[in-house]
């Protein structure tokens, strides 16, 4: 039985086998530890029986720098359609390859959603590359949906889908529609 923990800096030192994927990313240690300082309670790991790390999520809670021009935020009476509001965002989740189809992915990220939405976020994303069919798969199982497709977003000029749950404030979903990967949008405003 594998179990869900916190992510600690220590665990910095035992994650690299569930990076051997080509399509994870990995980063600087400065990037995970600005993580764990800022979001704790959004980053996991998950330890499988023999204390090795199987996986682990980083996330965040974030809304664009400039606030909207009527105050409180409504979705309704936002002039900007990119403007994100309060929202809890995923932006590593990976498992080791030899820990996959053991749905991990799948809770760490309920951990994740469940945070944000006691932090009264009105949804969660990521981005993905549009390549990836294995996890948008994956995430569409999870009630993820594709919102925007991002045009060349990646290093290497390949398109990202900005993917979205939407959480109980969003009573309505409007942070979310229907063939999201026919609204195409450039990198520079996307926050």
């Amino acid at each position: 039985m594998s179990t869900i923990r916190p992510m600690r800096p220590k665990h910095l030192f035992h994650i690299s086998s569930t990076n051997l994927d080509a399509l994870t990313e990995t980063y600087n240690i400065g990037f995970y530890l600005e993580y764990l300082t800022k979001w704790p309670e959004l980053c996991h790991v998950i330890e499988g029986i023999d204390g090795n790390i199987e996986g682990y999520i980083l996330g965040k809670l974030e809304s664009s720098p400039y606030p909207p021009p009527t105050s409180p935020y409504d979705p309704d009476t936002n002039p900007d359609p990119n403007y994100l509001p309060w929202h809890g965002h995923i932006t590593a989740l990976t498992v080791a390859p030899a820990a996959r189809r053991l749905g991990h992915a799948t809770r760490l990220s309920e951990a994740l959603e469940k945070a944000s939405d006691a932090n009264s976020a009105w949804f969660v994303d990521l981005f993905v590359r549009a390549s990836n069919d294995i996890a948008i798969d994956l995430y569409r199982k999870m009630g993820y949906s594709v919102f925007r497709r991002v045009a060349n977003y990646y290093n290497d000029d390949e398109d990202a889908f900005d993917m979205r749950k939407p959480l109980t404030r969003d009573v309505d979903r409007k942070h979310v529609r229907e063939n999201g990967e026919d609204f195409r949008v450039r990198p520079e405003v996307v926050w």
